[in-house]
């Protein structure tokens, strides 16, 4: 079956069945995959986009995704949907339910401050390398880790900020973090403007770590 043999409305319709969830995640819409070329790496790139506009940890709902119909709607083959959701298994995104099917992976909570404690330690390590190397004409929106113009560590930060991108859409809204973010954004601007690596440093790691004491002390639905 081709993309271009069905409608748009009929994709969207059949999306809803495709990612089977009983709470409050719900399910983002997905297109349909359009070339033929590399249907693995682009069903792969729609599946993780999609996992991570859900919100995962509103809700403790399991959330099974249906390789045949997510097949359907991207007008490909099950197997390049099935490569993908092995990449993804191996990422720590979904995991495979004997005789139950595939579903979307929620973090422990021991998990979750386990992947800050080494978010910190990466990012961290960006924003001294930032205040050593950047270049004036670098804007802070960039993303910290990419502005350290370290491939290794940016290889390694990859998946690592997708899955912390996940817990934050939770815990943004929980006590005072979204004011206490950004306040410490703003400290971190002003340090990293002044190429004050030390306190760059210290400051980024600590607000990491911050959010990791947040989800030890508050985040009881991980559990």
């Amino acid at each position: 079956m081709t993309s271009h043999s069905r409608s748009p409305r009929r994709t969207a319709v059949r999306t809803q069945s495709a990612l089977h969830d009983a709470g409050a995640a719900g399910s983002p819409r997905l297109e349909p995959i359009a070339s033929p070329e590399s249907f693995k790496s682009r069903a792969y790139a729609a599946l993780k986009d999609a996992i991570v506009a859900m919100d995962v940890y509103r809700s403790r709902a399991d959330i099974r995704l249906d390789e045949r119909r997510l097949a359907l709607d991207f007008g490909i083959s099950r197997t390049p949907v099935r490569e993908a959701m092995a990449q993804l298994e191996r990422e720590g995104f979904v995991r495979a339910v004997p005789r139950r099917g595939i579903y979307v992976v929620r973090k422990t909570k021991r998990e979750v401050i386990e992947m800050i404690t080494a978010w910190a330690a990466l990012e961290s390590m960006a924003a001294r390398l930032i205040t050593e190397n950047a270049s004036a004409e670098d804007e802070f929106h960039q993303a910290i880790i990419r502005m350290s113009r370290n491939g290794v560590l940016i290889s390694l930060a990859e998946n690592l900020f997708t899955h912390m991108r996940m817990i934050r859409r939770k815990t943004i809204g929980e006590q005072d973090r979204a004011d206490r973010s950004i306040r410490d954004h703003l400290s971190i601007i002003e340090a990293l403007e002044a190429r004050d690596t030390k306190r760059a440093e210290d400051l980024v790691r600590s607000h990491a770590l911050g959010l990791a004491d947040h989800v030890a002390k508050y985040a009881d639905y991980l559990d």
